[in-house]
């Protein structure tokens, strides 16, 4: 009798899909903010004012660094704890920066801060903050033997006791000091140094340069440490490596703006919702492009249509912070 079995079909897995319609998205989310920014920089006739364009532009500028950075580093920290709710927040970054503002107000009073410039105040944090995270993490992952999970605990003690410090001392401050601090606790887009941004700008790039030659790389250790290690990746000290590069892109983009809490975790969910892939060549490029799409809108917003009434810092922390709630209420951790 004749086979009248229908044929053979083969389906992709509903998580992969085709890489062709990967780069759809990409070449979408990249022309959706393209137009955003057009929209940012020619609103309400701009283009008449050399003056207003060139603002606006180091302000662009500033909110494409900052979600790019933002973006890649919390695609890079949840392959790292292969858990879809932690960013690297938990690790204390922002209790850090508020801690050192804190505490420099708090030693030299009013003195230091206003006095210093943009760039040093810059130079300044980034330095210490990438120093600091480097000396909890090589000294915390020698005694645990490389244990990520353990690092995030650590991690998580030391934003408490950060946070702790910083309110016991805000609260011996003089109200015009406490101004001083209370002015870093969101982040601020508006007034960002051009040669800072310069900066950023570069480490940011350079970074992205190395992680983008590394992203078949990533994709292995994504299966996780014994996987990784029978396949030939050096697990351990390209560990090493990412923390350090996650910790130089948080630290940069908290330095320029100030700490934004629940940026990548949004940015995150919304990059894995659309893509649906674990392949690091598709993630990284969406979060960046998504992360740059959703403060330039917003910034457009509330500068354009609501008049700075209100802050897009605490709208992003808002959304984000009920996000973490509804997908650990769900389960989706990994």
């Amino acid at each position: 009798m004749p086979d009248t079995s229908p044929p053979h079909q083969t389906f992709l897995p509903p998580s992969q899909g085709t890489p062709a319609l990967k780069n759809h998205h990409l070449w979408a989310l990249f022309a959706a903010l393209a137009v955003a920014c057009l929209v940012f920089m020619l609103w309400g006739g701009a283009w008449r004012s050399s003056y207003i364009l060139e603002l606006r532009a180091i302000k662009l500028g500033g909110l494409l660094c900052v979600g790019a950075s933002v973006g890649v580093a919390t695609v890079l920290f949840q392959t790292l704890t292969n858990n879809r709710i932690l960013t690297p927040t938990i690790m204390g970054f922002d209790a850090l920066f508020l801690l050192m503002k804190t505490v420099l107000v708090f030693v030299s009073g009013m003195l230091v801060l206003p006095n210093m410039t943009n760039t040093a105040t810059f130079l300044f944090d980034t330095a210490l903050m990438i120093a600091a995270t480097l000396l909890i993490f090589t000294a915390v992952l020698k005694r645990a033997q490389q244990d990520i999970q353990l690092l995030v605990l650590v991690g998580v003690i030391f934003g408490l006791l950060f946070r702790t410090v910083s309110g016991f001392l805000q609260r011996l401050l003089d109200p015009s000091e406490f101004a001083i601090v209370q002015s870093n606790m969101f982040a601020q887009f508006g007034g960002i140094d051009r040669e800072s941004l310069l900066i950023a700008s570069l480490v940011t790039a350079a970074i992205f340069v190395w992680i983008a030659r590394r992203h078949l790389i990533l994709d292995v250790l994504a299966l996780g440490r014994d996987t990784a290690r029978s396949l030939g990746v050096s697990y351990d000290g390209l560990q090493l490596q990412l923390l350090a590069a996650i910790a130089a892109l948080v630290s940069v983009s908290t330095a320029l703006v100030g700490p934004l809490a629940f940026l990548g975790l949004l940015v995150t969910a919304l990059t894995h919702t659309l893509l649906r892939s674990h392949r690091h060549g598709l993630l990284l490029p969406a979060a960046s492009l998504i992360a740059g799409l959703i403060l330039v809108v917003g910034q457009t917003v509330f500068e354009r249509v609501l008049n700075l009434n209100s802050s897009l810092a605490v709208v992003i922390e808002f959304s984000g912070g009920l996000l973490f709630l509804v997908l650990l209420a769900r389960g989706k951790i990994t």
